[in-house]
C-alpha cells in the first residue's frame, strides 16, 4: 500500500523545487525557457521572473502533491478490489 500523503509531499516538493530551479536558471541563463513557455499556459499567472519562480514553487507542489496523491489512492483502491485480487490466485 502506498501512503497518498507522503507520496503527495515528495513528488510535490520535488515538482515545486524542479519549477523553481528551472525558472532561475532561465533568468540567469535562459536556459529551459521553451519547456517555461509551456508551463505558463499551464499555470496562470506564472512567468520567467522571481515572483514567477516563486509561484512555479507553489503551483508544481500543489499540482504534483494532488495528482500523485490521487494516483497512490487509485493505486491502493485497485489492490484492494476483490475482483481484481480473484484474477491473481
Amino acid at each position: 500500500m502506498l501512503s497518498p500523503f507522503r507520496l503527495g509531499a515528495a513528488g510535490g516538493i520535488v515538482w515545486g523545487a524542479c519549477m523553481f530551479i528551472c525558472t532561475v536558471l532561465a533568468i540567469y541563463t535562459g536556459y529551459s525557457k521553451d519547456f517555461l513557455m509551456t508551463m505558463m499556459s499551464i499555470y496562470p499567472g506564472y512567468d520567467i521572473s522571481w515572483g514567477g519562480a516563486f509561484l512555479g514553487l507553489v503551483y508544481g507542489f500543489f499540482d504534483a502533491f494532488i495528482g500523485l496523491m490521487l494516483l497512490a489512492w487509485f493505486y491502493n483502491k485497485m489492490g484492494s478490489c476483490k475482483e481484481c485480487s480473484r484474477h491473481h490466485e
